[in-house]
C-alpha cells in the first residue's frame, strides 16, 4: 500500500499526461501546416514568385472602349457611403494615396465581370466610369504609368486608386500607400492619338474640355456661364482641385461654356452638393436636369 498514491494524485497525474499529450498533438498539427499555410495566407500581399521582366511590361494602351451602360457604372453603397460613378466621357483629374492588390484577389472576378489579373497594367477608381484609362503620377520619384481602370475601389479614407501589382511595381509603390496624382484619358484625346494625350496631360487645362457638347443624363449643378473658354477652364481647374472625385464638365453650348458638377442620382443629391459648395466654394449653383 505504501507506494500507491492517493486518487486525488493519481487524477492530478493523468490530468497533466493528458495536457502533455494536448501540448504534443498541438505542436504536430502545427508543425505540418507551416508547410502549406502561413500566418499571412489571408492577408493579401506580393505573388509567391514574381515573373521574369515584369518591370518592363508595357503600359496600358488606351483605347476607346464603350462605356458600360448600369452594371459596374451603377450607382453603389460600400461601408454606409454612396457613390455615384460617372456615366459619360468626362475628364477627372484627382491627388490622393495609392495603394496596391495582389494574390488574394488573382483570378476573382472585379466590378467588370474580368478576372482580377495582378500581373496586368489595371487598377480600380470609386467613380470613373467602366471601363476607362487613366494616368497615374508618382511625384516622389517622378515614374508615370497608363491603367486600364476595370474595378472598384479603394475604400480606405485618402485613397484614390487600387492598383495592380504590376502597375504598383512600375510605379515604385510597393512599399505601402503613396501620393499620386491621377488623370483620366477621355476619348477625345485617344482619338487625337497619343501625342495628344502626352500633351495634354503637360498642359492641365487644355486636358480638361471634353469633347462632347452634351453631357449625360440626370441632374447636374451649374456653377458658372463663360463666353470665354479659358475662364471655364479656369473655373474648372478650381472646382476639381476643391472636390477631389467629383464630375466637372465644361459645356459648349448656345455659344457660352457652361461649368457643371454631376451628375447626380436625383435633384435632393444635387441641392446637397449645391448648398456644400456654397458654404465651401462660395459659388451658387444652378440645378438643371438633363433627360
Amino acid at each position: 500500500m505504501a507506494g500507491l498514491r492517493p486518487p486525488f494524485q493519481r487524477r492530478a497525474s493523468n490530468a497533466r499526461r493528458g495536457l502533455c499529450w494536448l501540448a504534443l498533438a498541438g505542436a504536430l498539427l502545427l508543425a505540418s501546416g507551416c508547410a502549406t499555410r502561413s500566418p499571412a495566407y489571408d492577408r493579401d500581399g506580393a505573388p509567391a514568385t514574381v515573373p521574369p521582366g515584369l518591370a518592363q511590361r508595357p503600359d496600358a494602351e488606351p483605347r476607346i472602349e464603350a462605356l458600360r451602360v448600369g452594371g459596374p457604372n451603377k450607382p453603389y453603397e460600400v461601408l454606409g457611403r454612396r457613390y455615384l460613378p460617372l456615366s459619360s466621357d468626362l475628364p477627372l483629374a484627382e491627388s490622393g494615396l495609392a495603394s496596391w492588390y495582389g494574390r488574394k484577389f488573382h483570378g476573382k472576378p472585379t466590378a467588370s465581370g474580368e478576372p482580377y489579373d495582378m500581373f496586368a497594367m489595371t487598377a480600380a477608381h470609386k467613380t470613373m466610369p467602366i471601363p476607362s484609362y487613366a494616368r497615374v503620377h508618382n511625384p516622389a520619384n517622378g515614374r508615370e504609368v497608363i491603367v486600364r481602370i476595370n474595378d472598384r475601389g479603394p475604400f480606405s479614407d485618402g485613397r484614390v486608386i487600387d492598383l495592380s501589382y504590376t502597375a504598383a511595381l512600375k510605379l515604385g509603390v510597393l512599399n505601402g500607400v503613396t501620393p499620386v496624382t491621377l488623370r483620366r484619358i477621355t476619348h477625345a484625346e485617344i482619338r487625337a492619338g497619343s501625342n495628344a494625350a502626352v500633351a495634354a496631360q503637360d498642359d492641365p487645362v487644355a486636358a480638361e474640355l471634353p469633347l462632347a457638347s452634351a453631357t449625360a443624363s440626370g441632374f447636374w449643378l451649374q456653377l458658372g456661364a463663360f463666353r470665354q473658354r479659358e475662364a471655364a477652364l479656369q473655373l474648372q481647374q478650381r472646382l476639381l482641385r476643391e472636390w477631389p472625385g467629383q464630375g466637372v464638365a465644361v459645356i459648349d453650348e448656345s455659344a457660352l461654356f457652361r461649368v457643371q458638377l454631376g451628375p447626380y442620382e436625383n435633384r435632393a443629391q444635387a441641392q446637397e452638393m449645391a448648398a456644400r459648395v456654397q458654404a465651401q466654394s462660395a459659388l451658387l449653383g444652378l440645378v438643371l436636369q438633363r433627360p
